[in-house]
């Protein structure tokens, strides 16, 4: 017997097991990478891109379609990597990222680009919540969860910035085409990656039955309403057809809530879900903390380059502490939130990002970027990294592993929209001040007009910060004798 019991072996696979969730780790943030980069890095190219396609005043539709698929398919994604497999829908969302960017990169007409940017949005869309459902059900330990939920949201966060950076220097250096051309290689790459190291997990087969009318009734109403904040920015609130598409998509979100809970067997979004209350509540810190942060990144690039003049390249290199902070935030704290629970981050956190952006509205035509923006940046970036991080752990802790890709799409879900509807209400803001101040200025008065009306904005901007705290409050404080863990119900990995 004992000559049987010496060769123990289960030491032994130590470092490939390590190695292998490494690369899984790896795969998932380079997914989600090229997701929120995409999202960021096409705005510097705009100007470019209208002038060389002629698009004239429809150009803002190469960013909207975008928003608009992913907005709408991103319940549904998350919903289909639970049902039929977190591989399986990986490779699919990857695979469609990359196709529509070959399409995109190549176009040459307006319509062929924004068809693409679609099926770009629709890719990351089935994407983005896949990655998570993978950390999801292969981190199930709360300190490994902690560090790959880190890391991936210090990627989420640094990614947006980076990319202010990526399209300058392309579009500067190179041709606008190749912020989507490279996407080609890198998904290429991915795919094999996706293959050879990500499990594959679904829900047991009796569940595997998609809710159709409730897919078809969230979606369209998610595009509807996302394409009414869009358009309201260009017609405004009550043009008529802002106001119809904001209706009819309202509409089908409360006829989706009714065939959800009266009518599916088998929902594609259990209602019951949202007793969770960390999950609840960390949706509603996403919320505002995202429409604060993406609406930082278009208000800053504007002050940047209309009120301090900088060349795009200049605009991009400034970005790089804010994509430090949030790199730094967003890993920095994962080995925090398993110990006290998110709550106390995220209010750490969003103190810090009120009090980056309050400082960061002060800014005007006389402002130097080491003595008054470097400063605000760094905090914003470091505070708004915790946030992500603690928002992801929170709004996956209390749900089972089938349901991981429910709270992805959901999470990313309220992000997107959040980012959406934030972005619009504080341009509005905005455009209210400076149309009052500006009149016909011109020179250093008109730049000071400008500098007051982004100022205006980065405060509104805190006090959606400000609004994550109090919502913050309702997140459960929790440690980790606390918080039970939940196991897969195929056989587990073990973590490092």
């Amino acid at each position: 017997m004992t000559s049987l019991q010496m060769p123990r072996t289960s030491p032994a696979p130590a470092e490939p097991r390590e190695r292998r969730l490494g690369l899984v780790l790896a795969a998932c943030c380079v997914g989600q990478f090229m997701n929120v980069l995409d999202a960021s890095v096409v705005n510097v190219a705009l100007p470019v891109i209208g002038r060389e396609l002629h698009f004239g005043h429809s150009l803002q539709w190469v960013n909207s379609a975008y928003t608009i698929a992913v907005c709408g398919f991103l319940l549904l994604g998350g919903r289909l990597a639970d049902l039929y497999g977190q591989r399986r829908i990986f490779l699919i969302g990857v695979s469609l990222f990359t196709l529509a960017s070959a399409v995109g990169g190549l176009a040459d007409a307006p319509l062929t680009l924004v068809a693409a940017r679609a099926f770009q949005g629709l890719g990351a869309a089935v994407m983005t919540p896949a990655t998570l459902t993978v950390l999801a059900t292969t981190f199930t330990q709360p300190g490994a969860r902690a560090r790959a939920f880190g890391l991936w949201s210090a990627v989420s966060g640094a990614a947006g910035a980076i990319g202010v950076l990526a399209g300058g220097v392309i579009t500067e250096w190179f041709s606008w085409r190749w912020i989507l051309l490279v996407n080609v290689p890198i998904g290429l790459a991915l795919l094999a990656a996706i293959c050879w190291v990500v499990p594959e997990s679904r829900g047991r087969s009796a569940e595997r039955s998609l809710d159709v009318p409730g897919a078809a009734t969230v979606t369209l109403g998610l595009m509807l309403t996302v394409y009414g904040i869009a358009e309201s920015h260009t017609y405004g609130w009550s043009s008529p057809r802002v106001v119809a598409a904001l209706a009819g998509g309202l509409l089908l979100l409360a006829l989706f809530l009714l065939i959800q809970a009266r009518f599916a067997r088998r929902p594609l979004v259990p209602l019951e879900v949202f007793r969770h209350r960390s999950m609840s509540a960390a949706n509603l810190v996403a919320f505002f903390g995202i429409a604060a942060l993406f609406s930082t990144f278009y208000f800053f690039t504007l002050i940047l380059q209309q009120v301090l003049h900088y060349s795009p390249l200049r605009t991009g290199l400034s970005y790089l502490p804010l994509s430090l902070g949030l790199a730094l935030g967003g890993w920095g704290i994962s080995s925090v939130v398993p110990r006290t629970g998110p709550r106390p981050v995220l209010f750490g956190g969003l103190t810090l990002g009120c009090a980056g952006l309050l400082w960061l509205s002060r800014v005007n035509e006389h402002s130097g970027y080491l003595a008054d923006i470097l400063g605000p940046i760094l905090l914003l970036g470091f505070g708004m990294g915790t946030v992500l991080n603690a928002t992801t752990n929170a709004a996956t802790a209390d749900l089972p592993p089938h349901q991981a890709g429910l709270a992805s799409g959901l999470l990313n879900t309220t992000r997107q929209l959040g980012s959406a509807l934030g972005l619009v209400t504080l341009t509005t803001l905005c455009a209210a001040q400076t149309d009052t101040t500006r009149a016909h200025l011109t020179g250093e008065a008109a730049r000071h007009s400008l500098a007051s009306g982004y100022g205006l904005a980065l405060t509104g901007a805190a006090c959606f910060t400000a609004a994550g705290l109090v919502a913050a409050l309702a997140v459960p404080a929790r440690t980790p004798a606390d918080a039970p863990v939940r196991t897969p119900s195929r056989p587990a990995r073990a973590e490092q």
